[in-house]
């Protein structure tokens, strides 16, 4: 028997899923192979369509334990995926941009809102910007108006409060302090073959940003 055929026989789920790629709307499945997060058809199926977790509205990978809030005022960029981890805590009410190929570990806590000290009914939005190819380690918390520049890696438990926007740091501590600089000229940006925005091609994301993002 061919390798492909027995392949197929025992795994029949694997069949249709190989057909769907066929699909451009699920081209995601194919193309994200060398993504350091790979989106594939069961999380997809999982999110979209089931709602495990309550995050079918944010148009990127979620973990059902995790929690998105305001998807549509949260702009991500390439393979840069918060939630995909598990127990995180993204609230987007005041905005929050991350940038291409970032990096996003478990329980991390990005939040873009304050309840008014003197109000708990009303919120004080302050966006939050991480630029690219950072990296949040688990447990980290990313406070409102908080911007981080490029190539910043923020420490397992830190608790950022402010603002590194020239980035090329490490970050540590609570609240969090530059540990130590990166060397900018050992810093390698790198690109996947195929870009995707979550589930959209890079190259449509625009016009999906237009029509459904509020930031």
């Amino acid at each position: 028997m061919p390798h492909k055929l027995t392949y197929f026989l025992r795994r029949p789920l694997q069949l249709p899923i190989v057909l769907l790629t066929r699909l451009s709307y699920f081209g995601f499945i194919r193309d994200t192979e060398d993504y350091q997060g790979r989106v594939s058809f069961e999380w997809w199926f999982s999110q979209k369509l089931l709602n495990r977790g309550g995050n079918k509205k944010a148009y990127w990978p979620v973990h059902w334990s995790s929690q998105v809030h305001d998807a549509e005022k949260i702009l991500v960029g390439i393979d840069a995926y918060p939630g995909l981890m598990k127990g995180c805590y993204i609230q987007g009410k005041g905005g929050i941009s991350i940038g291409d190929y970032t990096q996003i570990g478990p329980n991390v806590v990005i939040v873009s809102a304050n309840h008014d000290p003197y109000d708990s009914r009303k919120h004080i939005p302050a966006r939050v910007t991480i630029g690219k190819y950072c990296w949040l380690g688990a447990g980290a918390k990313i406070m409102p108006g908080v911007e981080l520049g490029d190539w910043t890696i923020v420490g397992a438990g830190a608790v950022v409060t402010r603002s590194f926007p020239e980035g090329h740091c490490i970050l540590g501590g609570v609240p969090a302090r530059q540990i130590s600089p990166l060397e900018k000229d050992k810093c390698i940006p790198f690109h996947n073959r195929v870009p995707y925005n979550g589930y959209i091609p890079s190259e449509k994301f625009d016009q999906y940003r237009k029509k459904y993002l509020e930031i």
